[in-house]
């Protein structure tokens, strides 16, 4: 039966009026249905009130100033230091790594949006075209040209919220990838530190060990006169000789010491080695530490520190994954469209050329093998794992700082006694000379003394290294540094960084 033409147009213009109320009521059941999967709640570090660590040699509980451990090496009080601090933030690959990362991070989060919307194609053809005269008896054999150009359209209506569950879980791995930058800021900001006092403490062992080369030249001389003049015999001669040389190849090994620190420093500052050495000409002392330092409570530290809040964003994102999967098990509605023209011959801009439909459509992966759920107890392990180098990541943090704070005040318990011994040692050589120039001893109490008086110089130095070294190690446990680092970036990388907070208080 053949539908009259005006009866065809009263259906297409009544198909027309039922497809926005269609897609009114898609819309509203979309937006209703509630997500699959577990909803995340959010974990906190369990930690104790106090730490077990003494509070000593200038370590306090209060709570530390936000500037001070923003930006904590000034406390150190070294404008080179300060400068290098400053170039690292600029230059260091490892940070520039993890800035690339994040910028990854937030295009997949945008990605994992675009499945919220709607999509759209175009294609189009045009062809020249012959039918068979075999297979069409009288019509065959004819050429005509085929016109033919569509849009097509496909939106999948996140009934299951599949689609904003993977969004969730972008928007999770981009906080831990910003995260990730504070925690890199961290380490870097201590890292220069640590090297640079190792570079100073390397130069002031040189000068203490060239001071010894110096005084041992003037024994040796002394003894090889009187020998000459034959008040001594050799033995005391060869004694000091072999003192001297001890002394002077422990040189090579503090200016190869000191070339590392120097190259380390500069590959630290995104540097070629040796291309800041004119910053690090001056010999300058070791920077001393300040009188008192604050380290807070527990809870505050662990609330601080970036490593422990991406381990948290990680497991909400894979707590978002288990959602994913879920969503897997349901079916996918989806509301199809299509309008275009297609045309034989010359006709193809005409009304009579164009088509269109509209309509739902609906996927559902009915059997697999098992493999849907066991994906969703994939993801559910993984969850667990997540869970689990968490609180590790809390334990180890809780451990690095309570390693900190006792090597920070025990290291200068010891400076202490060792500054007490060269003061001695030092009494102790220049009683021995004495004696032995007026003849009351031999010169084996010299040489001991003065043996004793260098490796007592030597580790005096080394602590003071150590400690100004373990007060940055425990900023860094602390958390402290990225706050400023962070405003550096902020102001040389203004569209990345500002982009990414954009996003993140999405």
């Amino acid at each position: 039966m053949t539908i009259p033409k005006r009866k065809k147009r009263v259906l297409r213009a009544g198909g027309i009026r039922f497809m926005p109320w269609l897609l009114v009521l898609v819309s509203l059941l979309a937006g209703g249905c509630a997500m699959v999967g577990p909803d995340y709640e959010k974990v906190r570090p369990e930690v104790g009130k106090n730490w077990t660590a003494q509070m000593e040699k200038g370590l306090e509980a209060a709570k530390p100033h936000r500037e001070v451990l923003a930006e904590w090496w000034k406390v150190l009080d070294d404008p080179v230091l300060t400068a290098l601090e400053e170039k690292a933030v600029q230059g260091n690959l490892d940070l520039k790594t993890s800035l690339s990362r994040l910028r990854q991070a937030r295009l997949l989060r945008g990605i994992s949006e675009s499945g919220l919307y709607p999509t759209l194609n175009a294609s189009g053809q045009v062809q020249e075209q012959r039918g068979s005269e075999s297979l069409q008896a009288g019509a065959g054999g004819e050429e005509e040209e085929y016109y033919l150009a569509r849009f097509d359209s496909a939106w999948e209506l996140d009934l299951f919220g599949g689609i904003r569950r993977s969004v969730e879980a972008s928007q999770a791995e981009l906080e831990a990838g910003r995260a990730n930058v504070k925690d890199v800021l961290v380490s870097l900001m201590a890292e220069v530190a640590v090297n640079y006092i190792e570079v100073r403490n390397y130069q002031q062992r040189l000068d203490i060990t060239r001071a010894n080369i110096r005084t041992e030249e003037k024994t040796y001389k002394l003894n090889k006169s009187r020998y000459e003049a034959g008040l001594i015999d050799e033995l005391a001669v060869q004694q000091s000789l072999r003192n001297l040389e001890t002394t002077r190849s422990q040189i090579p090994k503090l200016k190869s010491g000191l070339r590392a620190a120097k190259n380390r420093l500069a590959v630290l500052l995104g540097r070629e080695p040796g291309s800041i050495d004119e910053l690090l000409v001056a010999d300058k002392a070791i920077p001393q530490v300040p009188p008192r330092v604050a380290v807070g409570i527990p809870a505050e530290a662990m609330r601080r520190r970036p490593d422990i809040r991406r381990a948290e964003r990680q497991l909400a994102a894979q707590t978002a994954r288990i959602g994913v999967a879920t969503a897997d098990l349901y079916p996918k509605f989806r509301l199809l469209g299509t309008i275009g023209l297609e045309a034989l011959e010359s006709n193809f801009l005409d009304a009579q050329s164009r088509f269109w439909g509209i309509g739902p459509g609906v996927s559902w992966n009915i059997f697999q093998g098992g493999a849907l759920r066991l994906n969703i107890d994939l993801q559910t392990e993984r969850q667990k794992e997540a869970l689990l180098s968490y609180k590790s990541t809390v334990l180890q943090a809780r451990q690095e700082v309570e390693n900190a704070l006792t090597a920070y005040a025990k290291e200068q318990l010891r400076e202490e006694s060792l500054q007490k011994a060269v003061a001695t040692a030092r009494r102790t050589e220049f009683l021995a000379r004495d004696r032995y120039k007026a003849g009351l001893t031999d010169f084996y109490n010299v040489l001991d003394a003065q043996r004793a008086l260098l490796e007592l110089e030597d580790e005096l130095i080394q602590s003071q290294g150590q400690v100004a070294s373990n007060l940055a190690r425990l900023y860094k446990a602390l958390g402290g540094g990225w706050e400023y680092a962070d405003q550096a970036l902020t102001r040389s990388s203004k569209p990345v960084i500002e982009k990414t907070k954009a996003n993140s208080a999405q």
